[in-house]
């Protein structure tokens, strides 16, 4: 029960302060909002309908939430609309701080919610430093010591604890991974091909460099801004590589996660350290949802930025049937992806 109220609250909260940048920037530049709504689906409770005015609810579904805006269909008409007060009577300028204002308030929040993880708990060190090497491990017997600091896997630059945690786990495939290593401002080349073994639990087959990473921490306040936006930074950059990889086919679309997916990633990070971990995790989900919406998709904030600029360079709007059929079908296409992921979620917890 504590899992699903964890949820809705992780959710909710990254769904107001997404949604509420579009509202108060709408606004502030005098677009008329029919409806800030959190959650979606049949309306729970909110205020009464009052033409003219702002209604406000809560619905059933805890898995997103909508600002209905007066003229987001370029072809709306409305009697309880004043005239100036449609989204797209606004010079554009004003509606691309209005679309991407829900995106930018995600990464304000990771950035509020790391910068109190790191000044409250402390900040962690991003230095790729390997903290111990393992003597009857193949990373000893090339010459990797312990304190050396990891620059490059298979060619790909690491800058941080996140990138080595990633590339170990995305390219480790049994065969021979190269790295490139600082040891007191030289650089060394090594080649190493992991051990296989068997995981006791599960029965299967692991590689193993024989690495150990810790957890490194430091405090004060600079520190904690720091910290805050090079794990911001750190981020974004996983979510860049996790795309390149899933686009050119080094991970599969099995290995995405809806909501059923983070409602497991919750209940596992609630077992120890509650209020860090759902810290942490929130901080990670905002950044996904605002890496995700800003992408240049139909029918996302970033799709929408696009005929924004189109406009731009045109001097013109797009033909509004156009934006309205393409940003259908984008919709579309994003119910049948959720749909998929979901489903693999469900037989991953039933396996």
């Amino acid at each position: 029960m504590l899992t699903l109220i964890y949820f809705i609250l992780i959710l909710g909260l990254i769904v107001l302060v997404h949604e509420f940048g579009h509202f108060i920037f709408s606004k502030l530049f005098g677009v008329h909002v029919f409806e800030f709504s959190i959650g979606m689906g049949p309306r729970l409770f909110g205020t009464k309908k009052v033409k003219g005015k702002t209604q406000y609810n809560v619905r059933a579904l805890p898995i997103g939430g909508f600002v209905s805006l007066a003229g987001e269909d370029p072809t709306e008409k409305d009697p309880e609309v004043p005239k100036g007060a449609y989204l797209y009577e606004k010079p554009v300028w004003q509606r691309f701080i209005i679309m991407a204002a829900g995106v930018f308030n995600n990464f304000i929040l990771a950035i509020l919610l790391l910068f109190f993880i790191g000044l409250f708990h402390g900040s962690v060190d991003m230095t790729p430093m390997i903290s111990k090497v393992d003597v009857n491990y193949p990373m000893y017997e090339v010459g990797v010591r312990d304190g050396d600091i990891v620059k490059k896997i298979n060619g790909n630059t690491v800058s941080t604890m996140d990138d080595l945690r990633l590339y170990l786990a995305l390219d480790n495939d049994g065969s021979e991974t190269d790295f490139v290593i600082e040891r007191k401002g030289k650089e060394y080349k090594y080649s190493v091909t992991p051990l296989e073994e068997e995981n006791e639990e599960t029965k299967k087959k692991e590689y193993k460099f024989g690495i150990t990473l810790e957890r490194k921490e430091k405090h004060g306040f600079l520190n904690a801004i720091k910290y805050a936006f090079e794990q911001l930074i750190s981020y974004f950059k996983q979510m860049i590589i996790t795309f390149k990889y899933l686009f050119t086919g080094r991970i599969s679309a099995d290995n995405l996660s809806g909501p059923v997916g983070i409602y497991s990633v919750v209940g596992e990070v609630t077992k120890e350290s509650v209020l860090l971990n759902l810290a942490s995790l929130t901080a990670l989900l905002s950044v996904n949802v605002g890496f995700l919406n800003i992408m240049p998709f139909p029918a996302f904030d970033g799709g929408r930025i696009v005929f924004l600029i189109i406009e731009k360079f045109r001097g013109k709007p797009v033909n509004p049937k156009i934006e309205n059929t393409v940003n259908t079908i984008g919709f579309c296409l994003l119910m049948v992806l959720v749909v998929f992921v979901t489903w693999n979620d469900i037989i991953k917890l039933i396996r």
